[in-house]
């Protein structure tokens, strides 16, 4: 079997992609971290100490798109042409939902990207609020679009 980050010598490498036509590329993914109602409450009403948690998350998520290469060795780093995080309050599940989209024009894809964008966001998260709850939880991140290259369309079935 033939691994695509394993040179003749069996180390790690990246991937040559210097032969691949550039193609607009886009991926979306998402993520949760559920918290205790109270401190989803002090989210939303902006008395979180540390200052406004969501702004700061965004800011996050954005910078970890791009700076992912730097954080996941076999990543190649890209030039981002687009990124937007969003967050949904909801005071049912005690959760805010993050929605990472992250957008290119080059030779490989922005999954990579879009995942750490959500993930950093809702580290961020937990690092401001972690001080009135430690018990938050993230989860279920995954990616749910993708397009470009390739490959083409890829959705997830939710």
């Amino acid at each position: 079997m033939d691994f695509t980050h394993i040179n003749q010598e069996g180390r790690a490498r990246m991937v040559d992609i210097s032969e691949k036509e550039p193609t607009k590329r886009e991926a979306v993914a998402i993520g949760s971290i559920y918290m205790k109602l109270e401190t989803l409450k002090r989210i939303h009403e902006g008395t979180i100490k540390k200052g406004d948690v969501l702004a700061v998350a965004q800011v996050a998520g954005i910078m970890a798109a791009k700076k992912t290469s730097d954080l996941i060795p076999m990543c190649h780093p890209i030039m981002t042409t687009g990124c937007d995080i969003s967050f949904n309050l909801d005071f049912e599940n005690s959760k805010i939902d993050i929605k990472a989209t992250v957008k290119t024009i080059g030779q490989t894809g922005v999954e990579m990207e879009a995942l750490t964008a959500v993930s950093l966001a809702a580290l961020t998260i937990y690092d401001m609020c972690k001080a009135i709850d430690k018990d938050m939880v993230i989860s279920d991140i995954m990616l749910i679009r993708k397009s470009g290259g390739k490959s083409g369309l890829y959705e997830r079935e939710v």
